[in-house]
C-alpha cells in the first residue's frame, strides 16, 4: 500500500469496472468475469455488491453476484459476508489476510500501489481446491 493511501472507507465510494481471472490448478483451466463492483454506504460501513459475467471452460456464460460488508476498525478494514459472518481483514502496513473454510484455505493480498487502481490476488488451496483469482478494479468511467 501506498504511504499517501490511508484506509479510509470513502475512498472505495462509487462504482468500479472489475475484471477477474481465476486460474484453476486443478483443471488446468482459466476463467474469467468481467463486471462491475460498487460501494455503497451503510449503517455498518460500505455495502460491496458485484455483479457480471462469468465465463468458465465448456460452459455457457451465466451471470454471477457476490456481496460483502466493508467496515473501519481501528486501523483495519473488517470484511464480512453479506450476512454479518466474519470473513477477514487487512491493514495498511499488511495488505494480507487469511479465511479458513474447512477444509480450504483463502489468502488473499491487496495491492493500492496504483490507486485509484488496486487488484486483490487470492490463493486458494485445499484437498478439492487449488485456484489463484486475480481482480482488479478500476473507476468506472462515467
Amino acid at each position: 500500500m501506498t504511504d499517501t493511501l490511508t484506509l479510509d472507507l470513502d475512498r472505495f465510494l462509487g462504482a468500479w469496472d472489475l475484471h477477474r481471472t481465476i486460474a484453476d490448478r486443478l483443471t488446468s483451466s482459466d476463467s474469467r468475469f468481467t463486471g462491475t463492483a460498487s460501494f455503497e454506504t451503510r449503517d455498518c460501513g460500505l455495502l460491496y455488491a458485484e455483479t457480471g459475467i462469468l465465463h468458465m471452460v465448456g460452459q455457457t456464460p451465466f451471470k454471477a453476484e457476490r456481496r460483502y460488508l466493508w467496515r473501519q476498525e481501528d486501523d483495519r478494514i473488517v470484511v464480512d459476508f453479506e450476512d454479518g459472518r466474519p470473513f477477514h481483514s487487512f491493514a495498511p502496513g499488511d495488505p494480507t489476510a487469511m479465511h479458513w473454510c474447512d477444509p480450504d484455505t483463502y489468502k488473499v493480498v491487496y495491492d493500492f500501489t496504483n490507486w485509484p487502481a488496486w487488484q486483490s490476488t487470492w490463493r486458494v488451496s485445499g484437498p478439492r481446491k487449488a485456484y489463484t483469482m486475480v481482480s482488479t478494479y478500476a473507476r468506472a468511467a462515467h
